[in-house]
């Protein structure tokens, strides 16, 4: 009984990991999580930082894609040099 129970929930993990695959969504999160690794001044929220850098490469913005995450950073740092000064 149990081995039935586990097989179904290993196919139901296997399958919602091809769909976020297929859909894009694994690739984009890497991205986004390996710019925020190679960000030499971390962020005080890593949080916000993914919501900014997620929300930059929807389809809504087709001009700013991943890797395209060098506009946002530039973005970024311009928007918080200006709460600065």
């Amino acid at each position: 009984m149990r081995s039935a129970l586990y097989k179904a929930i290993d196919l139901k993990c296997e399958q919602f990991w091809k769909y976020l695959e297929k859909s894009g969504l694994l690739d984009m999160l890497t991205k986004v999580l390996v710019a925020l690794d190679e960000e030499p001044e971390k962020p005080n929220s890593a949080l916000d930082f993914l919501k900014h850098h997620l929300r930059a490469a929807t389809p809504e913005n087709p001009e700013i894609e991943l890797p395209g995450l060098e506009w946002a950073e530039m973005k970024e740092k311009y928007e918080a040099n200006v709460e600065e000064n």
